[in-house]
């Protein structure tokens, strides 16, 4: 029902393609190269190989998430194709618009989101056959070392061991995939598609906001708040929003550890990387807020919080008990406790995987 043609157009000309600048540094080369060194600090360790580095424009960036997001949208989009198949003479025309404003939406979003990313993990949750891909933004990391006026070889490396902590928990935590995938496709059944009569524009009439296009977005940012109607509903946000903070601030943590080793000129890439989080126009405010962004900046904060404090009281080993089993993921209230995770985990020296 969603035409992924026009939103891959819309993606396209949102994200304000422009030539991928050539970068001066390797980043292949410079993931293949500390990959050994990640995986000895980090104790995971990839059962597959983990995939090479890909430098890519925001319009390729766009295209590899219009892939992904199709998969999370189109069982929801399914269920309002049989419920438009009711409405008579105009369910052609309903089926069309909606479609259509689907797609734009998509669209939109996944163009902005093409102006900020810097490096991503991209990974299909619903679909593990697809395999995974380390991408690297090239405009975006050119423009954000001229910007935060920061060594450029540095700051790319920081940025590659962030990405890289990412392809490590996923290919060596082996239920952590499934888990997210799980609780992504318990939580879009929740998703209440019903048509309503009233003078609001279209998506507002067809969907409970935000549209399933924001929908998605807002799972992957940590943004699903606005969505919670019931009990079950916030027990999957809790669930997803713990999880997405644990992966979040785990990477976090890791990057700044290694970045005395790894990173030449280190000093002050946190400051310009929590900046460069932290401003945006009013009108990039105004969507971030709408995507749920400002709430993974706190995601962020919170899990690289609860990584450090854990490591300071029991090294690397103690914190990646969290990785040992669902059940030893810490809860959203443990996150602001660490101490509380940390005795729940030595009262339960074991647990079912």
């Amino acid at each position: 029902m969603v035409d992924w043609g026009l939103a891959r157009q819309i993606a396209r000309f949102a994200a304000r393609p422009e030539e991928a600048p050539r970068l001066k540094f390797d980043l292949t080369a410079f993931t293949r190269e500390i990959e050994a060194r990640v995986v000895t600090h980090a104790k995971l360790i990839p059962a597959t190989p983990v995939p090479g580095a890909e430098v890519v424009s925001r319009a390729e960036w766009a295209e590899a998430n219009i892939a992904t997001l199709a998969s999370l949208l189109d069982p929801v989009a399914e269920r309002l194709d049989r419920r438009l198949a009711a409405a008579g003479p105009l369910a052609g025309a309903l089926r069309t618009g909606a479609g259509v404003t689907l797609a734009a939406e998509v669209g939109l979003v996944t163009g902005y989101l093409s102006r900020r990313v810097l490096g991503q993990y991209e990974l299909s949750l619903l679909a593990p056959e697809e395999p995974a891909r380390l991408l690297f933004v090239a405009p975006n990391l050119d423009r954000a070392v001229t910007e935060l006026a920061v060594d450029s070889e540095s700051f790319m490396r920081w940025v590659a061991i962030h990405e890289l902590v990412h392809a490590l928990q996923f290919g060596g935590v082996p239920w952590l995939r499934g888990r997210m995938g799980e609780l992504l496709r318990q939580f879009l059944a929740t998703v209440d598609v019903r048509i309503e009569h009233g003078p609001e524009p279209l998506m507002r009439r067809l969907f409970p906001l935000p549209s399933p296009a924001l929908l998605v977005e807002r799972f992957r940012e940590g943004g699903l708040v606005a969505l919670v109607q019931t009990r079950d509903q916030r027990d999957l946000l809790a669930s997803m929003q713990a999880t997405m903070a644990m992966v979040e601030g785990h990477a976090e943590h890791v990057m700044d550890a290694l970045a005395p080793e790894l990173v030449p000129e280190h000093e002050g890439l946190r400051e310009a990387m929590n900046h460069r989080r932290a401003s945006r126009s009013a009108p990039e405010r105004v969507l971030a807020s709408l995507l749920g962004m400002d709430l993974k900046l706190r995601q962020y904060e919170l899990g690289k919080s609860f990584c450090d404090a854990v490591v300071e009281e029991g090294g690397i080993d103690l914190l990646n008990e969290a990785w040992s089993s669902p059940a030893r993921l810490p809860t959203l209230g443990e996150l602001q406790m660490p101490k509380s995770w940390m005795a729940r985990i030595e009262d339960a020296p074991t647990a079912a995987a």
